[in-house]
């Protein structure tokens, strides 16, 4: 598919800071990843995506050191992993399945233990740092709040603070935007642009197709363990085709006259009639032309811009699991 990415010349076009060979992940009989070749370009924001059970978390696990692959590799800024954890970790920041807070400590206080835990965090502007990573997140007024009062949303937040407590190199986040509300999605969708525009490369699993579609420069699509594809985003979206949109006050017709030209899953809504356009050989403007010749008014014409969520439809065939 074009955009397509891991042959040996794209390799070397961008430095990568997460590349993996063939790696596996086997539990029992249950194969949860499968040869996976992924490549993550420096300074990206690369988005993760995958139905439910498509191996996004084991993924994340074994690029952290956190669990042994059954085979094959992973290098992570150039270096192996597990092996290189412990020099690799100090320069990733990662949220991952939620983060793990003290609930009876505040936000801030949480920052500053997460910071005392670092060996090569300066105490001297521990204060300071954490801070700094409470108002970029938008937690400074609940900063004295303790974490078990804080709701869903405030917890990623206070998350992602503890993983800005240093400059990192690489950001991993997994459904970073869970429990947030729309305006604190826009916050972090904001937030990780930023970061990325600072240089560092952002690792970013999520459910939300359209989040990814935002934010990010660069996705990969994962299904039942095996990588279906990646490259830029533009270029995943631009695989697939888009939907046919006619506006007319005549929808009935409208759509038995698309039918008949060969127009698929038509979809009828008040005086929108959308679908999948026929084959190539049939050009729209054939398609206006027969709905015209049948007497109905088309007050509108085109073919819409297929989304990321056409192209994952495409690709895997089903629809996407929110459950991520």
């Amino acid at each position: 598919m074009p955009g397509t990415t891991g042959g040996p010349s794209a390799r070397h076009e961008t430095p990568s800071v997460i590349e993996t060979r063939a790696l596996t992940k086997r539990y029992g009989k249950h194969l949860a990843v499968d040869r996976l070749d992924l490549t993550v370009p420096e300074g990206s924001v690369f988005g993760f995506l995958g139905p439910n059970g498509s191996g996004k978390t084991t993924t994340i696990r074994m690029l952290m050191g956190l669990i042994e692959p059954t085979s094959g590799t992973a290098r992570v800024l150039g270096r192996p992993m597990p092996r290189a954890t412990r020099t690799v970790l100090p320069h990733v920041g990662a949220l991952i399945e939620g983060p793990a807070l003290y609930g009876f400590l505040s936000g801030r206080d949480n920052l500053l233990r997460y910071d005392s835990a670092d060996p090569d965090a300066d105490p001297r502007t521990r204060r300071r740092r954490a801070e700094a990573a409470l108002d970029r997140v938008g937690l400074t007024a609940a900063a004295g709040k303790k974490a078990k009062a804080y709701s869903l949303g405030m917890k990623q937040r206070l998350g992602l603070a503890a993983a800005l407590l240093q400059p990192r190199r690489l950001l991993v986040l997994d459904e970073p935007t869970n429990g947030l509300d729309p305006q604190g999605m826009r916050e972090i969708r904001t937030l990780v642009r930023e970061l990325a525009a600072e240089g560092t490369t952002v690792f970013l699993s999520s459910h939300l197709l359209d989040e990814i579609e935002q934010v990010c420069t660069h996705a990969a699509v994962m299904n039942r363990g095996r990588l279906i594809t990646q490259g830029p985003v533009a270029d995943l979206a631009a695989g697939a085709r888009g939907r046919l949109v006619v506006t007319t006050p005549d929808p009935g017709e409208a759509a038995r006259v698309l039918k008949e030209q060969g127009v698929a899953d038509l979809v009828v809504l008040e005086d929108r009639v959308t679908g999948e356009p026929p084959g190539a050989d049939v050009e729209p403007a054939e398609l206006n032309a027969a709905l015209v010749r049948a007497g109905v008014r088309v007050r509108g014409f085109g073919v819409e811009r297929a989304s990321l969520e056409d192209a994952f439809v495409a690709l895997t065939g089903e629809g996407f699991d929110v459950a991520g």
